[in-house]
């Protein structure tokens, strides 16, 4: 019997666009699901009459496999992993590679790539990016890892994900958890992307008043220009789109965001390593506080204090709203590369800022032109410290900074909460601060805890402390 090149587990869509879209290439897959139906009906499908191999055994699958055995999880993040390697181990060689396609925190991917590191197994844990159409079309791949294995799935990874330039959406990212660390902070950028989106749509819809065909046709032509990304595109078509009524179909969905996790994960790595991610975790309590809509219902019945006039929604305030999202979301990559700066330092990972900018370009949820310029940051200062130092984008924050400001003050006279937004603008004006009051901070944590504090008339590292008067009586 011939042998499958690759093992697919995990018959879910993305395990199965995945599978059609290796083969498609010129690969035999051998497919498992842990429910033989499923395999079953995967294997009757017109898409998968040829190069797919079902298997309804573990052992089965591992007997239809070449060395080194190639298998790539697609099964839910956490338990459902540990499970299937507790299944899958036993049946394998020194040398077999184990690729977990999931969205797995980098913690146990970490843990499991040095657990099976010391049976000779080399685990894999790659980001995949796209959804369903990428899987089955192309998307962005973040492996990472056991080094070793690269040069094994380097031929197919490569040939199954988006190109750009001719290039492929993938490369091999770092060790240990790097791969599933990139991907997290990928989709927390997703996060801050879709809130800034959404507090742009609510500041136009309800404080200008603008209907959802009028949004629709703005956001297509702000797509046009440095806005250009898959986000903002498909916000143009969800504002078009019509409910069976004809009434626009965007009024009838619930406002309550649901999460998976990733953005929340994103953001306590954040408060691990000291990164003022501001703008992601505006972007989660965002998610958080729209679950509570009965609690907003009531509220929104009490009483409050008179509001501005309603503004026009002439090409100025357009403007201004136009330059808020683009300033807010060169702040929100920036934190995330600075994320990632500082878990490659905390990891000792060797990180390719230039490269994930590009793999990020096509196949995933935030590919957009905006990446073509992250990479050039990084192509002309591979030292850059941060996006917000680099020339260009200094020079888009200046020409947007007056906008961005008065959108700001537009949405609070109008009383429409725009969190992720306020506090990119807080971020950047704090960064560019050269004197804040965390001395008088530190002069308090002294006082009540003895907690020391530093001079700047002595050398860093130098720690004082001041008997303090006593309160007054």
């Amino acid at each position: 019997m011939e042998q499958a090149d690759i093992g697919v587990v995990g018959l879910a869509v993305m395990g199965q666009n995945l599978a059609l879209n290796i083969r498609d290439h010129g690969y035999r897959v051998a497919v498992y699901n842990r429910t033989t139906a499923r395999t079953e009906s995967f294997a009757a499908s017109p898409e998968a009459n040829h190069g797919i191999l079902p298997c309804f055994s573990i052992d089965g699958l591992a007997l239809a496999l070449k060395r080194p055995r190639k298998i790539l999880l697609m099964v839910s993040a956490g338990k459902a992993v540990d499970d299937t390697l507790g299944l899958l181990v036993p049946h394998l060689e020194a040398g077999d590679i184990i690729i977990d396609g999931g969205n797995s925190h980098p913690d146990d991917t970490r843990r499991r790539s040095t657990a099976l590191s010391a049976q000779k197994l080399l685990f894999v844990g790659c980001g995949i990016s796209g959804g369903e159409q990428g899987a089955r079309h192309g998307p962005s791949l973040m492996p990472g890892g056991n080094p070793d294995a690269w040069p094994h799935i380097r031929p197919i990874f490569e040939a199954i994900a988006a190109r750009v330039d001719g290039q492929p959406c993938c490369r091999w990212i770092g060790p240990q958890g790097a791969g599933h660390f990139v991907k997290m902070v990928h989709n927390g950028i997703e996060y801050g992307d879709l809130q800034l989106i959404g507090e742009t749509y609510h500041l136009l819809r309800s404080g200008l008043h603008m209907s959802p065909e009028q949004l629709s046709g703005l956001f297509h032509r702000w797509n046009r220009g440095p806005l250009n990304s898959y986000l903002i595109d498909i916000t143009a078509r969800i504002l078009s789109a019509r409910d069976d009524d004809g009434t626009p179909l965007i009024d009838k969905i619930l406002d309550t965001a649901g999460q998976k996790g990733t953005g929340r994960w994103t953001a306590i790595e954040a408060l691990k390593l000291n990164t003022p991610l501001t703008t992601i975790n505006e972007a989660v309590f965002a998610r958080n506080l729209s679950a509570r809509r009965e609690e907003r219902l009531l509220a929104a019945q009490q009483p409050a204090a008179p509001l501005r006039p309603w503004p026009k929604a002439d090409e100025e305030t357009l403007q201004f709203a136009h330059d808020a999202l683009y300033a807010s979301k060169i702040i929100s990559y920036a934190q995330g590369f600075m994320l990632l700066k500082d878990a490659a330092s905390a990891y000792d990972w060797d990180l390719d800022y230039r490269g994930i900018a590009l793999i990020w370009r096509g196949g995933c949820i935030i590919r957009s032109i905006f990446l073509d310029d992250i990479a050039a940051a990084f192509d002309a200062d591979p030292e850059l410290q941060s996006l917000l130092l680099a020339p260009f984008f200094a020079g888009q924050l200046r020409r947007a900074e007056t906008g961005w400001r008065q959108a700001l003050t537009l949405g609070i006279g109008l009383g429409i909460p725009l969190p992720a937004m306020a506090a990119s603008l807080t971020f950047f004006d704090g960064y560019r601060c050269a004197r804040l009051p965390a001395n008088l901070l530190q002069a308090q944590r002294d006082f009540f805890g003895a907690h020391t504090y530093e001079r700047t008339d002595r050398p860093r590292g130098t720690f004082f402390h001041t008997d303090w008067d006593p309160p007054d009586e």
